[in-house]
């Protein structure tokens, strides 16, 4: 079966600095669009969207004009943005206009939660729908409010929640994150991303532990509204990238081949415009 990765990292040391990689020694290394589709290939990943990977802001543009053209199978990228600045509107306007941009993302849980309520940042976010770019929610589980209201004043933008919306799977933390996704469900204009969930297992992971949590996910949002992504590599601190397609692909074992091709391929096509 098809699939596509929504949520690729790639790390290009030589051209971009990323300041807080000297915190995480783990991700500390190059990782190329060579490097990962000489794995993802043989997994049935024959596409991929490149995820900003929190550059420093100046490198932010080029990042993402890069990162469209790194290697043929990379459909897209979604850019870094900076929503609570002034500037964001002429920002906004460039980075539209550079081919295969498909939507923009503001890392929410390294930032006080003051900075998503602010009006402007709400402003600014509403621009979106008109230029058809989608914003992808990293928040923490704590923050699930924050983005469950971000995304109700911004109604016709197209919003996409990162990780399941980062459940501490390691510490069975299942409430009150479970109530927050069935609230965040409802909401039309939301998507979920299974994305890179195996890292917040803990080392002793394992597909049983991962199943409830993205089970929940897919009933509250069903197969019609949701997309999967790998977070390579940061899916690789406790497994690996086989790991993570062999395990997503256990837990939806039992659904039908036509609601299988709408996780793994066809809702991404859709919601990202591919």
């Amino acid at each position: 079966m098809r699939i596509i990765d929504t949520h690729l990292h790639l790390v290009y040391k030589e051209r971009f600095s990323y300041p807080w990689l000297k915190d995480a020694p783990a991700l500390d290394r190059q990782v190329t669009a060579e490097d990962y589709f000489a794995r993802a290939e043989k997994l049935g990943i024959d596409t991929a969207l490149h995820m900003e990977v929190d550059v420093a802001e100046s490198d932010m543009e080029a990042e993402t004009a890069f990162m469209v053209g790194a290697h043929d199978r990379i459909a897209g990228a979604i850019a870094a943005c900076r929503p609570e600045s002034p500037d964001f509107p002429a920002y906004l306007e460039r980075i539209a206009a550079i081919p295969g941009v498909r939507g923009l993302r503001r890392v929410l849980h390294i930032v006080p939660d003051e900075i998503s309520e602010a009006p402007l940042f709400v402003e600014n976010i509403r621009r979106l729908s008109a230029h058809d770019l989608t914003f992808d929610l990293c928040v923490s589980a704590r923050q699930l409010p924050l983005a469950i209201d971000l995304a109700k004043k911004c109604p016709d933008v197209q919003f996409v929640l990162d990780h399941c919306g980062v459940p501490d799977i390691e510490n069975d933390a299942f409430s009150p994150w479970a109530a927050h996704v069935s609230e965040c469900a409802r909401l039309e204009n939301v998507t979920a991303k299974i994305s890179g969930v195996i890292a917040y297992a803990g080392a002793d992971w394992s597909t049983e532990k991962l199943r409830p949590y993205i089970s929940h996910v897919i009933d509250a949002f069903t197969f019609d509204r949701v997309v999967w992504g790998s977070d390579f590599p940061v899916c690789t601190i406790h497994a690996s990238l086989e790991d993570w397609v062999a395990s997503i692909k256990d837990i939806v074992a039992e659904a039908t081949p036509e609601e299988q091709e709408k996780l793994f391929s066809v809702n991404a096509t859709r919601v990202y415009r591919l």
